[in-house]
């Protein structure tokens, strides 16, 4: 065989290759390098996001929350002009809602830091478009809500620590999240509102009490007793029939405010309720059965279910009765089906006045039962028992698990809701008797006296329809006024 003309030599190929490797992987790394910078900033981005959305969705509850718990949807008209109180007399950043939703906002951080931003809008009218759109409430003082006033909050965050993913167009480095929270009153949903299925949608709130009262406000009319009051709610619509946000507990002009005795329809002793009113119990102006006053409204006790949950130690023990517990703890919230006739039981077989004494003094950490006209370590209002000013401040007590004494505050157990039932039908004197719910009241317990009588002040009034109207599954919350997040249309 021939040799070849030209003979490469295979350590000069060699030489030739040498370094190719290391190039390849210096490219490589440099790839991977920056694949792994680009995963960072958008695994960055991504938890600022969510944080931003979070932080969004718990100032609008926040903010709901106060809408609800100032009885706000029980002035649907605005009648009382206190819409702008709640979210913002001037430039809609005064309000205390506006207060608590940045607040809030502020507490959660959004890559580490607080929101560069924090913008809360609020909604008022009627039907899907949510009124005339986003606004502050400067445009809202004197505006009708409907009965569902929605607030939206808008988090924003600049200046996210982000380096590579600039390569690729992201120069803003911000991340931004929205979320839209509704106070939810079912009080004429139906008809008002911002719903538009044309059915009412009924409440079922959690720890309601086990304090069944008549669908009569006893400040309603002057000296009206015995089913002379205008109803808290129609019975047939589920509307409030009194809207309108009162001062100093008077009641006048709406029944938000309204300041009154809520004492037990039972004889003082005995172990049965033996009814003070028999056949009806409706409000009575009769001081010699032990009562500290008028006007009052008269309640009989509810079936307890069991078991009774979140029932705390003082006072309250394993020997003590389930409506003791469920008052001072939560009684189950199938219990108080809204709107459902003759789906709830009220039972005489429990004398409610020493248990409700006993359990109401563990709830609110009033001290002294003796004492009725001030605090002895229950959270307040001030002046006592008679709020003077709107939203309502309540104060925290010196017994107040937090410390904060003397603090307004925006949570208290003395804040408690109670069932109204539709009293067209009349109470057995003895056993059980099946009755309707037709709406819830929340209260605050201004205090407890040692034979069970209560002094309230009204925060809110929701209705149900008894009728055909009041369709499809409950909105469940810890008020009967719940709030929600909803998706705006």
């Amino acid at each position: 065989m021939k040799k070849p003309l030209f003979c490469r030599s295979r350590t000069l190929a060699l030489n030739n290759e040498r370094g190719v490797t290391m190039i390849l992987v210096a490219l490589a790394m440099i790839a991977i390098i920056a694949m792994a910078a680009l995963s960072i900033d958008v695994i960055t981005l991504y938890l600022a996001r969510e944080e931003a959305q979070r932080s969004a969705d718990s100032a609008a509850l926040a903010a709901a929350k106060i809408i609800a718990l100032s009885g706000l949807t029980g002035d649907p008209s605005n009648l009382s002009l206190q819409w702008g109180a709640v979210c913002g007399p001037d430039d809609g950043t005064n309000g205390l809602a506006t207060r608590v939703a940045k607040t809030v906002a502020g507490q959660n951080t959004v890559g580490s830091i607080a929101a560069d931003a924090v913008t809360v809008n609020y909604f008022a009218g009627t039907g899907d478009s949510m009124g005339s759109g986003t606004s502050d409430c400067t445009s809202l003082a004197s505006t009708a809500f409907g009965v569902n006033p929605i607030v939206n909050v808008q988090v924003r965050r600049t200046s996210m620590p982000t380096f590579f993913s600039r390569i690729w167009g992201n120069t803003s480095n911000s991340v931004s999240a929205t979320a839209t929270a509704e106070a939810f009153n079912s009080s004429n949903s139906g008809n008002v509102g911002n719903e538009t299925t044309g059915s009412i949608t009924p409440v079922q709130p959690r720890c309601v009490k086990p304090w069944v009262v008549p669908n009569q406000d006893p400040l309603s009319s002057a000296g009206c007793t015995n089913g002379s009051c205008i109803p808290f709610v129609d019975t047939g619509t589920g509307a409030i029939n009194r809207k309108g946000i009162s001062l100093g507990g008077a009641g006048s002009p709406g029944v938000i405010g309204e300041t009154f005795w809520l004492e037990p329809d039972c004889q003082s002793a005995g172990s049965n309720c033996a009814l003070l009113n028999p056949g009806s119990i409706q409000p009575t102006t009769n001081t010699a059965l032990g009562t500290y006053g008028n006007p009052n409204l008269l309640y009989v006790p509810n079936q307890v279910g069991t078991p009774v949950i979140a029932v705390p130690s003082c006072k309250v023990g394993d020997a003590s009765t389930a409506f003791e517990q469920a008052i001072a703890g939560c009684d189950q919230p199938t219990n108080y089906s809204c709107g459902v006739t003759n789906a709830n039981v009220v039972d005489m077989s429990t004398n409610p006045r020493s248990q409700t004494a006993d359990a109401v003094q563990c709830l609110i950490q009033q001290g002294d039962t003796g004492d009725i006209t001030a605090s002895s370590g229950q959270d307040y209002f001030n002046p006592f028992g008679a709020p003077a000013s709107y939203p309502y401040p309540i104060l925290a007590g010196s017994s107040n698990p937090t410390g904060l004494s003397g603090t307004q505050i925006s949570i208290s157990a003395s804040i408690v809701s109670l069932p109204i039932y539709d009293n067209s039908k009349t109470i057995n004197g003895t056993g059980e008797t099946n009755v309707t719910f037709v709406g819830f009241l929340q209260v605050f317990i201004n205090a407890v006296d040692a034979n069970g009588n209560l002094n309230v002040t009204v925060l809110n009034v929701s209705g149900c329809s008894n009728g055909s109207g009041s369709v499809g599954t409950p909105v469940i919350g810890n008020s009967p006024v719940p709030v929600r997040l909803i998706t705006p249309p």
